[in-house]
């Protein structure tokens, strides 16, 4: 998969002191997950059902 156009974001919570952060993209039907300190390291990717899905649990834990 081509990520080279992909538009990562940052939460909007993060802050500019703090680079422990998880970056995201949708591409397509994926969603990519990456961690900002290391943008050209590994890629986590996961089906935008499953984004949902842990984007709900983490909303009711």
């Amino acid at each position: 998969m081509d990520l080279g156009k992909a538009v990562w974001r940052k939460a909007s919570r993060s802050t500019v002191q703090n680079d422990n952060c998880v970056e995201v993209a949708g591409v397509s039907n994926i969603v990519a997950f990456r961690d900002s300190k290391d943008p050209n390291g590994p890629i986590l990717l996961v089906s935008r059902a499953d984004f949902g899905h842990l984007a709900q649990t983490l909303k009711n834990s």
